[in-house]
């Protein structure tokens, strides 16, 4: 492992978790430096008074660590709509509080079909005021690709291209892909094809990954017995699902200055072991296939 990945390792502070300073000197402790934080949800980002309270006191946090900073937005905000897009201006201010890098959105996240046309374009218009806004505060907003947590319809949120088109669209250097490798790899698995036929076409637009594992579509019935029988987004430790790591590898390098954020759900191993983990998968693998 070189030292650029070793700079670009983070670790995620799990939903419904407060980071407070013990847990986020743990994670800087074990070798990692970015943390990522779940923010509040959008009834307090809209309000200026609370945002501002909440922000404030996990900057004083983060503040303990020299740790750099990514946020994940709610998963149920979608701009496009007034209260919508006044949740999405608060979470940049509340980002720039907080002294964010990246905020992390759900977007596209509709049904595959002809009718989410007008709400996609609606979204790309609300997502073009939003990237100029946090061009001026700093702020990078990473569009992730998702999966489905168990089995069901599409969407389109589930096809990385549709984000790559949605951001060469509005074209602001403040917005870029979160390139979720565990959910490709679900999609690629429901869709049986190699999960790299979805990753590599967006490599180009990538300003962040989150890295954890699964067992793909899971169509052969596997179901070790400490697993949900029917879960797709598992978010296990790296090398515990089918994800091929050691191709992997090589792909990641094609968007050098994107962090690298472990998202692995509890319950999970210590932060030490995770960054061990990904070592192992990562640098090792990565050697490997250099060789």
């Amino acid at each position: 492992m070189d030292d650029s990945l070793h700079s670009r390792l983070g670790l995620s502070v799990p939903y419904e978790w407060w980071p407070s300073a013990a847990t986020l000197k743990e994670i800087e402790a074990a070798g990692f430096r970015w943390v990522q934080a779940p923010t509040p949800p959008a009834s307090v980002l809209i309000d200026p008074r609370g945002s501002a309270r909440h922000a404030g006191s996990l900057a004083a946090a983060l503040g303990t660590t020299g740790l750099r900073r990514i946020l994940h937005g709610p998963g149920s905000l979608q701009v496009g709509t007034p209260q919508g897009d006044r949740a999405m201006e608060g979470l940049l201010a509340y980002a720039a509080e907080a002294g964010a890098a990246y905020v992390v959105y759900h977007a596209a996240n509709f049904p595959d079909r002809p009718s989410s046309e007008d709400r996609l374009l609606a979204e790309t218009r609300s997502l073009a005021h939003a990237a100029s806004l946090a061009e001026r505060l700093g702020v990078t907003i990473a569009i992730e690709n998702l999966a489905p947590v168990f089995p069901g319809p599409d969407a389109l949120s589930f096809t990385p291209s549709v984000l790559r088109t949605m951001a060469n669209r509005i074209g602001s250097p403040a917005l870029g892909l979160c390139l979720d490798v565990g959910h490709a790899n679900v999609v690629a698995g429901l869709r049986r094809t190699d999960p790299l036929r979805l990753i590599e076409p967006v490599l180009d637009r990538t300003v962040l990954f989150h890295l954890h594992d699964n067992l793909g579509g899971r169509w052969s019935g596997e179901s070790p017995p400490e697993l949900d029988p029917l879960r797709l987004d598992l978010h296990l430790p790296p090398g515990r699902g089918s994800i091929p790591w050691a191709r992997l590898a090589p792909f990641l390098d094609r968007a050098p200055e994107a962090p690298l954020l472990l998202e692995v759900h509890p319950p999970r191993p210590s932060a030490a072991a995770l960054h061990e983990r990904a070592l192992e998968q990562l640098g090792q693998a990565a050697e490997r296939v250099a060789a």
